[in-house]
């Protein structure tokens, strides 16, 4: 019978991992389980940094944004000797099972523990909304209305002044955030990790837009497709005549207080993620499917295709480009 049940945030922060958190926390105590933190990720857990945590914490924690317990990158815990130590450290305190919230790469580890013996399952908790497996991850909702207020404003600039703005938004590979804050503010321009646009094509359409006297552009890029944005500006500059600027949000996106939708989606999952341990069940990872939550098997979420998005890039290209 489960009786100690451990919680752990790995990767990046994401809004919404402290509901996901209090979450566990709340509804383990209430299923008369005793609940561990362990800080930093699989650092702490390695290093046994463990805390019982209770309802108090739970209740301070939930609608901080960031993740209270800490969060660091263990590329070695792949290492067998090195996750021999953590599962030595879980059964010292007598845990049992584990929630482990992050991406791709935390799910590794938490496949790997179930393995030795420790019952893992895993919740998506990444703002650039990159598991495939899930339709939306926790901090997802949070970051895209940072970046939509971000945009707004600069829009404001943009308009008063006649200008042009090269914004950069986070996403790892995956364009999501740029395509719906693309088509939520309406960005003439949109590249994205799934289609990018080269330099050329990019300049030649915003001095396009000049020529038809459009009096602002918001040309929004994801992350890592070009060597650097200022330069890229520099260059629509040249071409368009436009005065234009580069702004890189950075890691603005990543923290605030989660959104009510982030909030909503981490408790959830939440429950659900200590619902499935009580049933014994480890190795799966928790997705939002339409509306409904769904458990699979991690091994198989990694290698799931992405969605298909491109023919809503095609409308908000043609949307937006309209003068």
């Amino acid at each position: 019978m489960l009786r100690k049940i451990g919680i752990l945030t790995s990767g990046g922060d994401a809004p919404g991992m402290n509901a996901a958190v209090a979450a566990i926390i709340k509804t383990g105590i209430a299923k008369g389980l005793e609940v561990y933190v362990v800080e930093d990720g699989y650092k702490g857990l390695v290093n046994g940094c463990i805390q019982k945590a209770d309802i108090a914490f739970a209740s301070e924690i939930q609608s901080r944004g960031g993740t209270a317990i800490g969060s660091a990158r263990l590329p070695e815990f792949q290492e067998l000797a090195v996750r021999e130590k953590a599962v030595m450290n879980l059964k010292k305190f007598g845990i049992e099972a584990l929630v482990v919230i992050g991406g791709d790469g935390s799910y590794m580890g938490a496949q790997r523990l179930t393995e030795m013996g420790i019952n893992c399952i895993g919740l998506p908790g990444t703002i650039d909304n990159d598991i495939v497996s899930s339709d939306y991850t926790i901090g997802f909702d949070t970051a895209l209305n940072t970046i939509v207020e971000a945009i707004d404003r600069i829009r404001d600039t943009m308009q008063s002044h006649n200008r042009c703005d090269v914004v950069e938004v986070m996403g790892n590979k995956c364009g999501d955030l740029a395509l719906y804050a693309g088509l939520a503010t309406g960005a003439e321009i949109i590249s994205t990790s799934e289609d990018k646009l080269s330099e050329e094509t990019i300049v030649s359409q915003v001095k396009k837009l000049s020529e038809a006297s459009k009096r602002s552009v918001i040309v929004l890029v994801s992350e890592k497709l070009y060597p650097d944005v200022h330069s890229l500006a520099k260059k629509i500059e040249e071409a368009s005549g436009y005065i234009t600027r580069a702004t890189v949000l950075g890691h603005i996106q990543r923290g605030g207080t989660p959104s009510a939708m982030d909030r909503y989606l981490a408790t959830t999952m939440g429950i659900f993620a200590v619902e499935e341990l009580l049933k014994g069940h480890g190795g799966l990872y928790v997705g939002q499917q339409g509306n409904d939550l769904v458990a699979r098997d991690i091994q198989s979420t990694l290698n799931m295709a992405r969605k298909d998005k491109s023919q809503v890039l095609a409308d908000a290209r043609l949307l937006n480009s309209q003068v």
